[in-house]
């Protein structure tokens, strides 16, 4: 079973105006709404691909429950995790004249001590017996900086691999506890190496020091329409991303780590799972904001690929 765990999912709002300008009041089109944070959409990916995972997510307040309604109509099993705090809303709004995209992430709901330490506590108690665990998205404020460290701990009791894709002292502090896969994008691996890094033979440089130094097995660097690098102690290879038309470019990165993870999960070796991972995000680019990734869209690009 494949587990994800968010602990600071959101409800994403999109909506369109003509013009996006300061003080006036701006017409916008209906809204619609999304589940959103890494892990919820990695669950989602995996859902759209044809897999099984169960989405663990902080939920607090009406937005919680909104969230809890949209898992249930899109078929993700999911379990919520209660917390004292309102879950977050992101806005994104579309400008009509130009084509422009404004994201507004909020930070999130402060978190009290037994808000994160009931998330762990639930993953650690989940009925499942995971072999993969995917820690996804950012931290809220009041969750400490080691949290998924402190997941790389609880999987310990099962032996599960811990696939980590967040940023800042957040990845810092999960690479020092030994993770089995890290997804950074270029910059996250300069933050993470504290040096910049300029080409691919320096990103793979970057990538085996990390390894070396037991931090993590694997390092998948996304490298958006490029595809990604695979690296491991053993191999770097370049997994060119096929070329599709581009819609929206919102939720491929966790479409890449939905479609390697469900690969993993089915038995298949590294560098095949990750060429679906890229397939699965590049499948993700070709819909519109934030409807992830189509199985036979997915599929089709896989058979490009290989």
């Amino acid at each position: 079973m494949i587990v994800t765990l968010t602990v600071n999912p959101s409800v994403d709002a999109s909506t369109s105006t003509q013009r996006v300008v300061p003080d006036n009041k701006l017409r916008c089109r209906e809204a619609s709404y999304k589940p959103g944070g890494g892990g919820v959409n990695v669950s989602r990916a995996v859902h759209r691909l044809g897999g099984e995972s169960l989405a663990l997510y902080a939920s607090g307040g009406l937005h919680g429950q909104l969230l809890h309604h949209m898992l249930e109509q899109e078929g993700v099993s999911h379990q919520e995790i209660p917390i004292s705090g309102q879950t977050r809303e992101n806005l994104i709004v579309v400008e009509e004249s130009t084509g422009q995209q404004f994201r507004f992430d909020m930070p999130g709901p402060h978190f009290a001590q037994g808000d994160w330490m009931q998330c762990l506590e639930q993953l650690k108690s989940v009925v499942v017996t995971p072999t993969y665990i995917v820690a996804s998205g950012s931290l809220p404020p009041g969750c400490p900086a080691d949290f998924y460290g402190r997941v790389v701990e609880a999987a310990k009791q099962w032996n599960a691999r811990v696939i980590v894709d967040t940023s800042g002292e957040a990845l810092q502090l999960a690479a020092d506890a030994g993770v089995y896969l890290l997804k950074p994008n270029v910059r996250e691996l300069e933050e993470l190496t504290g040096r910049e890094i300029s080409g691919d033979e320096e990103v793979q440089a970057a990538a085996l020091e990390l390894i070396e130094q037991g931090r993590t097995e694997v390092v998948v660097v996304s490298l958006g329409g490029r595809g990604a690098l695979l690296i491991t102690k053993d191999t770097c290879e370049h997994i060119q991303a096929p070329e599709v038309p581009v819609l929206s470019v919102v939720g491929a990165g966790d479409s890449l780590v939905g479609g390697l993870v469900y690969s993993l999960e089915r038995g298949w070796p590294l560098r095949r799972a990750v060429q679906f991972g890229v397939a699965s995000g590049a499948a993700a680019v070709m819909n519109p904001e934030r409807e992830l990734c189509k199985r036979e869209d997915a599929e089709r690009l896989f058979e490009r690929m290989k």
